[in-house]
């Protein structure tokens, strides 16, 4: 029996995994630079600045999630590895991309956004509760997709 189904499966695996881990790297390092210079001319603002700088990496978390799911899912993690058609591979590696390209993007842009919000905290950091609810708004996005992913993944029967 042909193994590209998977082939399919684990690609999709890797995808979630690796473009919601670029993006997050992307974003976090967007954030750092920011952050990195407010705690140059206030050290105090640590704290606050490195919660801000951390948003970014939950769509990494995220695409791991998915990618230990799926890997679960095939049989690669329990020792029973599955046999999948082509198209069976197909609908696991389509099942893994909403993790996968809306983590990409929404980390990115939650890193520029998170950036912005580390400028608000450092002109006034009392105001830190309210810069949060920016980048927790791209948040949003990576979330449902991970809702789908998930549910898409969970949901195959073969």
């Amino acid at each position: 029996m042909s193994q590209l189904g998977m082939v399919y499966a684990l690609l999709g695996a890797a995808i979630a995994v690796i473009l919601a881990g670029m993006g997050s790297a992307i974003g976090v390092g967007i954030a750092g630079q920011a952050a990195s210079g407010v705690v140059t001319e206030d050290p105090s603002k640590f704290a606050k600045v490195l919660i801000m700088q951390l948003l970014p990496g939950t769509q990494g978390i995220y695409g791991l999630l998915v990618g230990f799911i799926t890997l679960s899912k095939i049989g690669l993690l329990g020792g029973g590895l599955m046999e999948l058609t082509t198209s069976q591979g197909l609908l696991v590696f389509c099942a893994c991309l909403p993790i996968g390209v809306v983590g990409l993007v929404s980390a990115y842009y939650q890193g520029k956004t998170s950036a912005a919000a580390i400028g608000i905290v450092a002109k006034k950091p009392e105001q830190f509760g309210k810069a949060m609810l920016f980048p927790a708004m791209v948040e949003t996005y990576a979330i449902l997709a991970l809702l789908i992913s998930i549910l898409s993944v969970t949901n195959l029967s073969f």
